[in-house]
């Protein structure tokens, strides 16, 4: 080993990280995964000469994670009050049905 290569990994070791537990590219860089790309699509079908503002793309982007995570909580435990190790598409619907009011559920 030369004296290059181990004077990284001991110091690596000395602060407790080995190579495996060093950040990927995408950690680095800071990448937030969104939905701004879609919204704004379904932005221009909708209203074409409409545009939207940073600040409300990014509402909009929370309010989407925010709906996926509670219907991906809410499939979770239908799956587990049936003593199913899956979700399908079943317990997503029956999700949907629970947490959207009316017309909405029927049309997701």
């Amino acid at each position: 080993m030369s004296r290059n290569a181990r004077s990284k990994s001991y110091g690596m070791e000395i602060i407790g990280l080995n190579a495996q537990a060093l950040p990927t590219k995408a950690h680095i860089s800071g990448r937030k995964e969104s939905f701004a790309n879609y919204i704004y699509k379904v932005l221009k079908q909708v209203h074409p000469d409409t545009g939207i503002s940073s600040k409300a793309m990014s509402v909009m982007s929370s309010f989407v994670n925010d709906i996926f995570e509670r219907i991906a909580v809410e499939s979770s435990r239908l799956a587990n009050y049936n003593r199913k190790c899956t979700i399908t598409s079943q317990e997503i619907q029956t999700a949907v049905r629970l947490l959207l009011p009316g017309e909405l559920a029927k049309h997701a």
